[in-house]
């Protein structure tokens, strides 16, 4: 049988060198058998944690009038607000407003790639309407930086990996991400039946830290039987999901799992979330990742998988798979420009529209053809499906 829980880790027992193998060995199975956990005493002090909440929950309140004028389509680098039902995953539209932030860097030069333009400033708020809202963000994304950086060394220990294996596919100043995101319930959505609050996707790069501010279920994990398993809040935890870069990396040895948020039930209030995603240097490209990788690991822990998926069942997920080796990009900042176009077309059609125009030919032809899924092509070879980069 396959998981039907999400396990929780404690941090604290990795940094005291008595407990540290305890919890490596805890984070092994994670890796292996989930894809997904549960991760507390992390480092952030609570009341951070508690106004990065507030100030998140708060942000929605201010007037619409106020909030288009930092909306995402206003610049090309993504970041910004999305008014309600702007994004598109797995075909369908996602019900949920949001705005976008990351660690801030300046305005590229013009003869930078054309991806550079996701490395810029962000569109905040004005202190007037949300004050105190951008030094809060700016502490918590720095803080969490730190702290996914420290968190993937441990899973290179936990798969018996030298600490430092994945420092090479990070820069000094690098860039995360992160979503402050609502989703309306049923009611306000004027739906009945089930809503999408996010289509099933996994995420992209390595590893995403999940922040569930209020107490609504919604986000669910999809095991190898193809059940939904739920992962409901839990009080001083984050939730880290592994992601396709990080699969992709180990040799399939971590595993990236799909999940999905479904829109809360009519009458239970909307539901807050506060993703962080640790961002990988844009310009690594996928013949170093697939050939070059991060050394490699050691046969006892690849036999360990191996057991997994023979006991399980391991199945391919049908998901839709963006960072593609032999696909139009060569990099991870190609692919994910393009992704990001894909995912947010009334931003591509301001700043890019050839882009669009392609991946929209792409797609007709796509549809044109019978469907052929990972599984009929006889395994997983992309890097990353859709990024879609919100839980």
């Amino acid at each position: 049988m396959s998981f039907t829980s999400i396990p929780i880790l404690d941090l604290q027992l990795a940094r005291d060198p008595a407990s540290k193998p305890e919890f490596l060995e805890q984070l092994r199975h994670a890796l292996l058998e989930v894809g997904f956990l549960y991760l507390k005493n992390v480092g952030i002090p609570e009341g951070l944690f508690q106004e990065v909440i507030k100030k998140g929950m708060g942000f929605f309140d201010i007037p619409l009038e106020e909030k288009l004028k930092i909306e995402m389509k206003n610049a090309k680098s993504f970041l910004g607000y999305s008014q309600l039902s702007a994004e598109i995953t797995a075909g369908e539209i996602d019900h949920r407003e949001q705005i976008d932030l990351s660690t801030e860097h300046a305005v590229p030069p013009p003869s930078a790639p054309l991806y550079y333009n996701l490395l810029a400033p962000n569109q905040w708020p004005s202190e007037s309407h949300a004050p105190g809202f951008r030094a809060t963000y700016t502490d918590y994304m720095s803080r969490m930086g730190d702290i996914s950086i420290y968190f993937t060394s441990l899973i290179a220990e936990a798969i018996k990996l030298p600490g430092d294996a994945f420092n090479k596919y990070f820069e000094q100043d690098q860039q995360h991400k992160l979503k402050v995101v609502k989703y309306p319930d049923m009611a306000e959505l004027g739906r009945s039946g089930q809503g999408q609050g996010v289509g099933p996707h996994k995420d992209s790069m390595l590893t995403s830290y999940l922040l569930q501010a209020t107490a609504h279920r919604g986000l669910q994990v999809q095991n190898v039987q193809g059940e939904w398993i739920d992962c409901p809040p839990i009080d001083g935890t984050l939730v880290v999901a592994i992601g396709q870069g990080m699969e992709a990396l180990t040799q399939g040895v971590c595993v990236s799992t799909t999940h999905r948020v479904l829109s809360p039930a009519a009458g239970s209030g909307p539901r807050f979330s506060i993703p962080f995603f640790q961002g990988v240097k844009l310009d690594a490209e996928f013949d170093d990742l697939e050939t070059v990788g991060v050394g490699e690991v050691p046969e006892d822990v690849k036999e360990q998988r191996r057991k997994v998926i023979e006991r399980t069942g391991g199945r391919i997920d049908d998901v839709e798979f963006t960072f593609r080796k032999g696909a139009v990009a060569t990099t991870l900042g190609e692919a994910t420009l393009r992704n990001r176009i894909k995912s947010h077309p009334d931003v591509g059609e301001r700043w890019y529209p050839d882009i669009l125009s392609a991946i929209r030919e792409e797609q007709a032809a796509s549809a044109a053809k019978p469907r052929q899924t990972a599984a009929s092509k006889g395994g997983t070879t992309g890097l990353a499906p859709k990024a879609v980069e919100a839980h």
